[in-house]
């Protein structure tokens, strides 16, 4: 049995969901033709939430004493359409997030909050505080960064744009595997969730530390062979060296 303020939610999603697609479409995009992010960002997934998941969230919002309706749906719930930038180490983040800065300050998009981070690691918090991000810690240990961008402040259209590592994501399948629409009851599988975070936050920084040496290798062996060029003995001498004395 379908209630009335949900019956009327479903309603004023129907009519919106074209337009919610046309948006996240559009964001997508963003980052897809971005010239400055081809480097950074590995792909791209859009989502737009279908009647049944969306009915089950708003069943699930009422159980926790909050009714939405078509008054307020695009209001409370935010999710609607979703867009996940995925890249593959930490040092590829600090470009995407200026570029969807660079977006708000223009006037292209206008922010719904403040962007957040999910995140359980020091180090991770470190270098996310050093962008002025101040980390936020969920049960679970799930981690991404997360914005919510309308095209106008008027606007009743949002999209979640969720900016994560390919590890990160890896993880982040497996949890909602076992905790959507429901939390899993299983202490172990809660347990072994918590364990293969700590293993995808080991695996990000090994990543980081294979990037970085490899990033020193090539200065190295640039101002080897640099230093190699402006020594070298030009032809020229190396013949008059040779030639005996006459």
């Amino acid at each position: 049995m379908i209630s009335k303020a949900h019956k009327s939610a479903l309603k004023a999603f129907g009519e919106q969901e074209h337009r919610i697609k046309l948006f996240a479409s559009t964001v997508l995009q963003f980052f897809v033709s971005h010239p400055g992010l081809s480097a950074e960002v590995h792909s791209v997934k859009i989502r737009v939430k279908g009647k049944d998941n969306l009915l089950g969230k708003l069943r699930r919002k009422k159980d926790l004493g909050i009714t939405v309706s078509e008054d307020n749906l695009f209001k409370v719930i935010t999710d609607l359409a979703g867009v996940r930038v995925f890249h593959i180490h930490a040092a590829q983040f600090k470009k995407i997030h200026d570029a969807i800065m660079t977006q708000v300050n223009s006037g292209d998009w206008v922010l719904g909050e403040n962007p957040k981070v999910f995140s359980w690691d020091p180090e991770a918090d470190e270098f996310f505080r050093g962008l002025g991000f101040e980390p936020e810690i969920r049960p679970t240990f799930y981690t991404s960064v997360h914005y919510l961008v309308r095209p106008s402040a008027e606007s009743d259209l949002c999209c979640e744009i969720q900016v994560r590592t390919l590890f990160e994501e890896i993880w982040g399948e497996i949890d909602h595997s076992m905790n959507y629409p429901q939390p899993v009851q299983s202490i172990a599988c809660r347990e072994q969730l918590r364990a293969l975070s700590k293993l995808v936050g080991t695996g990000g920084r090994l990543v980081d530390s294979i990037i970085r040496s490899r990033a020193e290798a090539d200065t190295l062996n640039t101002s080897l062979g640099a230093a190699s060029a402006t020594s070298a003995i030009p032809a020229h001498s190396r013949k008059a060296l040779a030639s005996p004395a006459k």
